[in-house]
């Protein structure tokens, strides 16, 4: 897929989802480093039905770093991986008070120094809450319609990630993320694809192959 080519898909994605924001429910910078800890190998919908309870019972960040760390297992047991969860929320929010004097930073390098706390997760805290798009985040959905669409062959999200930033301009790094999990989540649904009435299909390579194999 060329640059012209990959424009037009992300233009036709903005149209069809002119409302595609952040799936996640947060109020401030932490809910939301909690909430995408919290969505690893979990929907977000999952998420954002446990994060509630758990927003009401830690209002601070100091709170999350000193709650104990039973009740915050038990309070997250629903998103997976719990107890693994549970400790990276902590020790992330002493390291969040005790490096950054309490605030979130908003670069690469200081969010993937703290726990629980990947390049793609740091993508969508710099977007998300401080406007900075200097990547994308892939997660399922970007890493599956990159690869159907072939805008990207790579199977690692880093690279997929580096193949993304080639093709598009800067100023469509922002939208990409949110297109794509919207787009992954109503009409290319991974077990069950919506081709036929797909936005983008006409620029699908994997459309096209399976259509001229009359599949």
């Amino acid at each position: 897929m060329n640059k012209k080519q990959a424009i037009e898909l992300i233009e036709n994605l903005k149209k069809a989802y002119p409302d595609a924001t952040c799936s996640l429910d947060f109020k401030t910078p932490f809910e939301l480093v909690v909430a995408v800890m919290l969505s690893a190998q979990c929907t977000d919908e999952r998420v954002n039905q446990t994060t509630p309870t758990l927003f009401k019972r830690c209002k601070s960040i100091q709170d999350f770093a000193e709650i104990d760390i039973s009740e915050l297992e038990n309070l997250i047991h629903p998103c997976g991986f719990y107890k693994n969860k549970a400790k990276n929320i902590k020790l992330c929010a002493k390291q969040v008070l005790e490096k950054f004097n309490g605030n979130v930073p908003n670069t690469m390098e200081e969010l993937t120094s703290l726990a629980g706390i990947g390049r793609k997760s740091a993508n969508v805290i710099m977007l998300d809450v401080f406007g900075i798009a200097e990547g994308i985040a892939v997660d399922t959905h970007a890493k599956r319609i990159s690869n159907l669409t072939g805008l990207s062959k790579e199977t690692q999200p880093e690279k997929i990630e580096q193949d993304l930033i080639k093709i598009f301009p800067k100023e469509y790094l922002k939208d990409i993320n949110h297109l794509f999990v919207w787009h992954g989540r109503n009409t290319c649904i991974a077990r069950k694809p919506q081709c036929s009435k797909c936005v983008i299909n006409h620029l699908c390579k994997n459309f096209k192959k399976t259509n001229n194999k009359n599949i």
